[in-house]
């Protein structure tokens, strides 16, 4: 039986991914009655950072953790793959002796060589073209918030970056409408967008994509690996700001929504951010719970 992966949300069926938010929904409902449930017990995770984290290894530690298992960080400083050993090598072996590898990396080909060599589920904790995790959690949150998102407009200001590719692939699975507002330069990708060209507009005005929305969604405008073209960054976005004027061109009701960090006064408002619409720190919590609901599907 082939090894299931979970580079991009197109690794699962749709019957599926709705299973998932629907099972980190009761599994967050656990953790908040005190419940134990450990069904990972003697499981252990391998987690390989090439890129700096907070959420993605606090989300995945815990939640192997709480489900009765183990979690075991990799970086390039204190392992062989600093030193120049091939990713294939590195597969094979740590699948051999894990139940899963968690990767967290630039190239998203190297996430998918990794998954061709292991034995092992692998999961993409975030490369430069995708973040399927974070998706999850996002779609969690909305389930959560406004329940079904299907026929939703969902505006994403910023970057077209991996977050915005990973967006759009929900827009063709979940049938919502996403508007993305982005400067001239900055698009998505043409690669990343054929796909998707039924559910998804790109817009150069933030107050076009914005209007109507339901929910609106932003990031910061360097990612990692970008900061030397932060000041380059800013004098382009800076009209794509989230603020309360841009959010008032919303739905009344509309979600505000970052994958953090996030740096008030740049890409966002302190007082949106921080405001009644944003659900940004359950956004982040729920990196946890969806993550176990895939945890549990991959690694039983």
């Amino acid at each position: 039986m082939p090894v299931q992966h979970f580079l991009t949300l197109d690794d699962l069926p749709k019957s599926t991914l709705l299973g998932l938010i629907e099972r980190a929904i009761e599994l967050k409902a656990l953790v908040k009655q005190g419940a134990i449930y450990e069904p990972l017990k003697n499981k252990t995770l391998a987690m390989i950072f090439s890129k700096s984290s907070t959420r993605t290894r606090v989300s995945f530690e815990v939640g192997m953790r709480q489900l009765g298992g183990g979690a075991l960080n990799l970086s390039p400083n204190d392992s062989q793959l600093g030193r120049g050993e091939a990713i294939e090598d590195t597969a094979k072996v740590v699948s051999s002796m894990t139940d899963g590898i968690m990767i967290r990396t630039s190239e998203h080909a190297i996430a998918q060589t990794l998954a061709r060599n292991s034995s092992a589920p692998v999961i993409n904790g975030l490369t430069d073209d995708y973040h399927p995790c974070q998706l999850l959690a996002d779609l969690q949150t909305l389930r959560e918030l406004r329940g079904d998102i299907q026929g939703a407009t969902i505006a994403w200001i910023g970057d077209g970056n991996n977050v915005c590719n990973s967006f759009m692939n929900a827009a063709r699975i979940f049938d919502f409408t996403l508007n993305v507002a982005t400067p001239q330069g900055f698009e998505p990708v043409a690669e990343f967008l054929a796909p998707n060209t039924n559910n998804v507009s790109v817009f150069a005005n933030a107050r076009d994509a914005v209007t109507q929305a339901d929910v609106v969604v932003t990031d910061t405008w360097a990612s990692m690996g970008q900061e030397q073209e932060k000041a380059e960054r800013e004098r382009a976005f800076a009209e794509y700001q989230v603020n309360d004027a841009l959010m008032g061109l919303a739905n009344k009701d509309a979600i505000f929504m970052h994958c953090l960090p996030a740096y008030r006064g740049v890409e966002v408002s302190a007082s949106v951010i921080d405001g009644p619409q944003s659900a940004v720190f359950q956004e982040a919590e729920n990196r946890l719970h969806a993550q176990k609901a895939l945890l549990e599907l991959l690694l039983i």
